[in-house]
């Protein structure tokens, strides 16, 4: 709020845009001290997806040098702005299978490292930190050193796992990380891309100004920016006792509705999960329509990807688990926050009960 009322644009030499600027590097200290980086590999960017968009390019420089990539190799339950390839042509993309727990599977990633490094063809591989609809965590520093041993470049989506579990770029071995700032608690329309290296970078998606040392142009978004640092502070400071927190509400959230709501599972509850996410199926019900019932008793869910829920459709992340049709198709998200509180759950648990149990006799009816 203090950065709203202040003003001031970041590339101005005078005293409002100096004191902009001040603002904008404490962010970008904040935001790199949260996934171990140095401040000056973090661009700014408007979200997750530019960060995506920026970094998916088979044209990089890591230390200052070129290191062109020519294959993207992903799991198939990224996020759709990872599945996408960006600016990677779309026969450049090779999806790759996951297990059961949506985790992505290391032999076939091996095997493709292998395969694509006789062919004369560098990878860069794709490989998020937690899943977005599951809340599985995904081995990463695995997958980077296996990425690293074929001379491969590595991706990662850490938007849903930053502030929730510890984040270390160096202990993940990963070339680049995407950030987003209203994941954490913090303002919608600020991101970032952030590198191993200040001298890693890929060519610019947005040409114009010089901002962001040439990584990123157009005036920054100072308002957001700040508001990310702010989050970014926030969520290092309670970390561990914010996700026990949490956790303590999943689980409770989950056993209640198992006990308390016939034909239900928890996909991937025996997975290492973010504490905060809930993915649960309920046979016999279209995950749609339970969406609706439940915002009638004042709880919000999403089927699946908040991105994408708008959508019908099962989830791209279920079916790639190998999920059966029907039971996927009744599958919604519950996700819990820094605001979240036992009562909370107590509704949700409230609505479920009653909710479910209207939704499928409907849909007997109906059949």
């Amino acid at each position: 709020m203090d950065a709203l009322d202040q003003g001031g644009n970041a590339s101005s030499v005078h005293a409002d845009g100096r004191a902009a600027r001040a603002r904008l590097e404490a962010a970008r200290s904040a935001v790199a001290a949260l996934v171990g980086a140095v401040p000056r590999a973090v661009v700014f960017t408007s979200g997750a997806t530019e960060a995506a968009a920026l970094a998916l390019h088979p044209e990089m420089e890591l230390n200052g040098r070129p290191h062109p990539c020519d294959v993207l190799l992903a799991g198939g339950v990224e996020h759709p702005a990872v599945l996408r390839g960006h600016r990677f042509a779309a026969e450049r993309v090779e999806i790759l299978p996951v297990d059961g727990a949506g985790r992505l599977d290391l032999s076939a990633l091996e095997a493709a490292l292998a395969a694509h490094g006789r062919a004369g063809r560098r990878a860069l591989v794709a490989v998020m930190a937690a899943n977005n609809e599951t809340g599985t965590l995904q081995p990463v520093a695995e997958a980077a050193r296996l990425a690293h041993g074929h001379g491969a470049v590595v991706f990662c989506d850490a938007v849903q796992a930053a502030g929730r579990v510890p984040l270390d770029m160096a202990a993940l071995g990963v070339d680049f990380l995407a950030l987003s700032a209203h994941k954490l608690g913090g303002p919608q329309g600020a991101g970032a891309l952030v590198a191993a290296g200040a001298d890693h970078r890929v060519p610019a998606l947005l040409a114009g100004g010089g901002q962001e040392r040439g990584r990123r142009a157009g005036t920054e978004n100072g308002p957001a920016i700040a508001g990310f640092g702010v989050a970014a502070r926030a969520a290092a400071a309670e970390l561990a006792p914010e996700a026990q927190r949490l956790a303590g509400l999943r689980d409770a959230l989950e056993r209640a509705v198992l006990e308390s709501v016939a034909g239900t599972a928890v996909v991937a509850g025996h997975a290492a999960r973010l504490p905060n996410t809930s993915m649960l199926t309920f046979a016999g019900v279209r995950a749609e329509t339970l969406v609706i019932a439940l915002d009638l008793s004042h709880v919000s869910v999403s089927a699946g990807s908040a991105c994408s829920s708008g959508k019908v459709g099962v989830s791209h992340v279920l079916t790639a688990m190998g999920m059966a049709p029907d039971l996927a198709a009744g599958a919604i998200r519950l996700s819990l926050g820094w605001s979240s509180t036992r009562e909370d759950v107590d509704q949700a648990v409230a609505a479920l009960r009653k909710v479910v149990p209207q939704v499928r006799s409907r849909a007997a009816c109906a059949a």
